[in-house]
């Protein structure tokens, strides 16, 4: 399946594409080559324009424009979070599968994380314009509901009973990864913003 229908498919109609996406055969480095590198692509590209351009509010600074170079890197970074989120995901979804009577398979796993994370990936474009990064919440919100489906779908192998604690523990866990990744990020390059305004 190509790209653009693989997205289309997981968008509109999640619970059906699931099904198909637990019978393919594929590789974790397949699902990040050929799918997660190409969209995780559209938030950080979006960022590095919006901030070099638009710039980002600061509470008490106001609007910060970053230089292209601090920008760039922002992006670069950003990127390599997203990516890396992605796939600590995956480790946390197959690390956990035992703990909720799950059969253990990190493709699976990789699949649950990746495709879920399409709706962040694709509303990742309203990034460009700081006016419109809230919207950012509703794309990651949708890839919640995507995820929690691919659980339904019994892509870990997970009893019914199970699947919610099984999901709200995976994220809580990968949160927490987030969070701290983000915060260093942030970190970083707020100070480099803030230095050469």
């Amino acid at each position: 399946m190509d790209i653009v229908s693989r997205v289309q498919a997981i968008l509109l109609k999640p619970k059906e594409e699931w099904i198909t996406i637990k019978e393919e055969s594929t590789s974790v480095s397949q699902l990040f080559t050929s799918y997660a590198v190409i969209l995780a692509a559209i938030p950080a590209l979006s960022q590095f324009i919006g901030l070099a351009i638009f710039g980002r509010h600061i509470p008490f600074r106001g609007v910060v424009r970053y230089g292209f170079g601090t920008a760039f890197f922002y992006a670069i970074f950003s990127y390599i979070a997203i990516l890396l989120t992605a796939y600590v995901l995956g480790i946390v979804i197959n690390a956990l599968a035992s703990s909720f009577s799950s059969k253990q398979n990190q493709v699976n796993a990789m699949k649950l994380s990746i495709y879920s994370m399409t709706a962040a990936w694709v509303v990742g474009v309203v990034h460009l314009i700081p006016l419109l990064r809230m919207l950012a919440w509703v794309g990651l919100l949708y890839g919640l509901y995507i995820l929690y489906l691919g659980f339904s779908a019994a892509l870990m192998e997970t009893p019914k009973d199970k699947v919610l604690a099984y999901f709200l523990v995976s994220l809580v866990v990968t949160l927490v990864v987030t969070i701290v990744l983000n915060m260093i990020l942030g970190a970083i390059f707020l100070v480099g913003a803030v230095s050469r305004v």
